[in-house]
């Protein structure tokens, strides 16, 4: 019984243009409890493309709340509840307001959006501000808990380092263990979902998990690069030109 996973991001097309690098970022990592028991986290950003810095925002957002993580279960404790999705945003935005004035810019020059999941066999946590979305199946078939966030004009959205962040923020717990996971930045998005009712668009997603159920060692190893060349590819180019993140997860028995 074990986490496959695999991620991957491309840059999108307009920023290859501008020649601008790719201001998506994505950690994702397994860490074993106290009673030995697996803890899943998973967490994308998607920086601002109006901003300066979106791209390092981004960086260290993925990055913050993963050292965070990582310090909860080395002192095991963890609750997967609203609190702990707070605490970490609040951290999030502690390391991007020191950044901002180490750099003597604003914060919102670090501007980028958050997602993320953590699943242990007791329960599952997503959290999200901003636009993107985390698929899961808990056991009953893919399903979008949070719908990704719209802003007051069309193409706007919200990012962690707004004034309000913290009262932006969604979160969707559950008693169920993921058993399917699919995190994802906005430049997939009309991929990935039904537009229409914001629901899973479930044959985008079946490929990726059906891979990952098949692979052997050696062929995860190669996933991540194929990844990529999917999110590079023409098929993918054609529907956006934005940077994108994919992020999957498969429990295996």
């Amino acid at each position: 019984m074990s986490w496959r996973l695999v991620y991957a991001s491309a840059v999108g097309t307009s920023h290859i243009s501008a020649d601008l690098s790719c201001q998506d970022a994505c950690q994702m990592q397994v860490a074993w409890l106290e009673d030995q028991q697996p803890l899943l986290s998973v967490f994308v950003a998607d920086g601002a493309g109006s901003v300066s810095q979106g791209g390092e925002g981004a960086m260290l957002a993925v990055n913050e709340a993963m050292a965070y993580i990582s310090q909860k279960v080395q002192g095991g404790e963890l609750g997967l509840n609203d609190v702990l999705a707070t605490d970490i945003v609040l951290t999030i935005r502690q390391r991007l307001f020191a950044e901002a004035e180490a750099k003597e810019l604003a914060v919102r020059d670090f501007a980028c959006t958050f997602l993320g999941l953590i699943s242990s066999p007791n329960g599952t946590l997503i959290m999200q501000i901003g636009d993107g979305g985390v698929v899961v199946d808990l056991g009953h078939g893919l399903q979008l808990p949070l719908t990704p966030m719209v802003g007051e004009y069309a193409n706007m959205t919200h990012f962690i380092t707004d004034e309000d962040a913290v009262s932006r923020l969604e979160t969707f717990t559950s008693t169920e263990r993921a058993h399917r996971v699919a995190a994802f930045t906005d430049g997939i998005q009309r991929l990935a979902l039904n537009m229409l009712d914001n629901s899973p668009h479930v044959p985008f997603f079946t490929p990726f998990f059906n891979g990952l159920a098949s692979a052997t060692q050696e062929q995860l190893n190669l996933l991540p690069e194929l990844l990529k060349q999917f999110l590079s590819s023409p098929a993918v180019n054609d529907r956006t030109d934005d940077d994108k993140t994919l992020a999957l997860a498969m429990w295996t028995e």
